[in-house]
């Protein structure tokens, strides 16, 4: 960078560092391209690239008394970026892994509070195998409509998901288990059938 457009730079932050919208607006649309480029080659996502770069942006005007600190604007949103990515990464892991044993308590209460009335003996415990066979997602969102009877509504703002998604999770859900059962005999079972089908 020229030292005119390092006097340039300067300035613009000491006015982002004085409250200016304007210069911030200017500064966002100086860089924002290259940080959401770079976010969305680590995430593969439109949507989280995006989500990352407003929370970005958003702490850099929220800090902006410091903002002045900076000697290399480009270099220290390449870095934010990236830790960004890494942190988001880590925390998808980790929300991952709690959505997992969440979904695996509350089936296993599911079962033993409530399909414990309604089954018994084999058909139990094929019951609750199939349960167990679901995917961490597909077993949250099964649990969180059987057990708490949420709507598909109500669970996509519990989980952050598209309605849309809950209803196609759920369906995969609920097939996987027939076709679970199918395999060991019970689907002519009505009992099931009206434990399957309702609450959609």
């Amino acid at each position: 960078m020229s030292s005119d457009s390092d006097y340039i730079e300067n300035d613009l932050l000491r006015r982002i560092a004085d409250g200016d919208e304007v210069a911030f607006t200017e500064l966002y649309n100086r860089y924002w391209k290259k940080v959401y480029t770079y976010l969305l080659r680590m995430t593969k996502s439109h949507e989280i690239a995006e989500e990352l770069l407003y929370d970005i942006f958003t702490k850099l005007w929220t800090g902006r008394e410091l903002i002045t600190d900076i000697r290399n604007m480009d270099a220290f949103l390449s870095k934010v970026a990236y830790n960004k990515a890494i942190s988001f990464f880590r925390y998808t892991a980790t929300q991952r892994k709690m959505q997992e044993l969440v979904a695996g308590q509350m089936a296993d209460l599911y079962v033993e509070d409530t399909a414990d009335k309604l089954l018994d003996g084999e058909a139990r415990q094929l019951l609750q195998e199939a349960i167990r066979q679901l995917s961490p997602q597909r077993k949250l969102v099964f649990t969180l409509s059987r057990e708490q009877g949420l709507t598909h509504e109500q669970i996509a703002r519990q989980l952050n998901l598209s309605t849309q998604t809950v209803k196609k999770t759920m369906s995969h859900a609920l097939q996987s288990i027939r076709e679970f059962l199918h395999k060991r005999g019970l689907e002519s079972s009505l009992l099931l059938y009206f434990y399957l089908e309702t609450r959609k």
